[in-house]
């Protein structure tokens, strides 16, 4: 699996840097972790679609249409 770092996140989708290119308008699944120091990471399975690629540092925009809360047994 590939990993990034997410840059920005709404509840209609996410903004994350990618260490390869995607097709964009293809469809995409990914694993948001949300670490907060006072409690334990929270993850999100996420489903949608690539929107853009930016060029340079090769941030990737995709949507958010689907999403489900996972354990970490789980990923």
């Amino acid at each position: 699996a590939d990993a990034g770092f997410t840059k920005n996140i709404s509840s209609r989708g996410v903004l994350f840097t990618a260490e390869r290119e995607l097709d964009v308008g293809g469809s995409i699944e990914y694993i948001i972790t949300l670490i907060d120091e006072s409690s334990n990471p929270v993850s999100l399975r996420c489903v949608g679609k690539v929107v853009r690629q930016e060029k340079g540092d090769g941030a990737v925009a995709a949507t958010m249409e689907r999403y489900a809360f996972v354990r970490p047994r789980e990923m």
